[in-house]
């Protein structure tokens, strides 16, 4: 089916089969409080596995969910006993190359970065940026993980590569500053996964491209590999209203179609061109 879903205030996530609008074909009262953000995986060929769906909630949990299933989450992240519950802003899956690959990335409003790896249900790395995660995107699920872009308050956004972890440096990474407010999210290209956009809290959208460094690893001085960040450079920017950009998507079948929404409530369809020759 073709199939949408979505999150609530009250806490309450929907799937709803668009062909059949009447009624949700699931539903579940996912958290106690509103649901922040959602991502889904798997199901017409966009990921290996199962179809799921992952949640973040203000009241601090990240919960996943196969519709298949009723009622109770088949994984759930939570604060533990004594921890601060922090608002979870972005979730995002990737590393969905296998049947039983696959980690979900969370952002909170702390600055904080969580990579829950689903198989083996820990905590596979976490960071902190110092500004609270608006959006999280992979430059795709259904590999291998190769790259993690975290937008944040006070215009930066932080360009992850996830090839290559160390013990006590992680994941390297590029910081570059845009928009001159808060970005509100990021969207990959889909026939191009080191090209992306990001959305801008004064209204604007910035597409970037991402070069890779000569070479991706080095060797420590322990002998361990670690990786290498490469550079973002700026292709485009353009501004197309006052108020924040706070949904885009691109097309899958027309390269550089897009759509976006805003604040100001309005649904503009525009195109970018010149792409392949990025």
């Amino acid at each position: 089916i073709n199939a949408e879903y979505g999150g609530a205030f009250k806490g309450r996530m929907e799937t709803w089969d668009l062909e059949r609008a009447d009624a949700p074909v699931y539903s579940v009262k996912a958290h106690n409080e509103i649901i922040n953000c959602i991502d889904g995986v798997g199901g017409l060929g966009i990921g290996v596995g199962a179809p799921e769906i992952v949640t973040g909630s203000r009241d601090g949990t990240v919960k996943v969910w196969d519709v298949r299933q009723e009622k109770d989450p088949v994984a759930l992240m939570q604060p533990k006993e004594g921890e601060t519950k922090r608002d979870c802003w972005a979730v995002a899956f990737g590393n969905a190359y296998t049947e039983s690959e696959r980690v979900v990335a969370a952002g909170y409003d702390n600055g904080d970065i969580k990579m829950f790896d689903l198989r083996t249900m820990s905590v596979r790395w976490e960071t902190n940026i110092n500004n609270g995660i608006c959006g999280l995107q992979f430059d795709r699920r259904d590999i291998l993980m190769n790259k993690l872009v975290a937008t944040t308050l006070e215009s930066k956004f932080h360009t992850f590569d996830v090839r290559t972890h160390h013990k006590t440096q992680g994941y390297p990474s590029v910081v570059e500053k845009a928009h001159k407010s808060t970005i509100w999210g990021v969207r990959h290209l889909p026939q191009n996964r080191d090209v992306y956009m990001t959305l801008g809290g004064n209204g604007s959208i910035c597409l970037w491209k991402y070069n890779y460094p000569k070479e991706r690893t080095k060797t420590d001085s322990n002998g361990d590999d670690m990786g290498l960040a490469g550079t973002v450079e700026q292709v485009q920017n353009v501004v197309l209203g006052t108020q924040p950009i706070s949904g885009f998507d691109w097309s899958p079948d027309k390269e550089g179609l897009c759509v976006c929404s805003g604040f100001d409530q309005t649904v503009r369809v525009c195109i970018v061109t010149r792409l392949k020759s990025l």
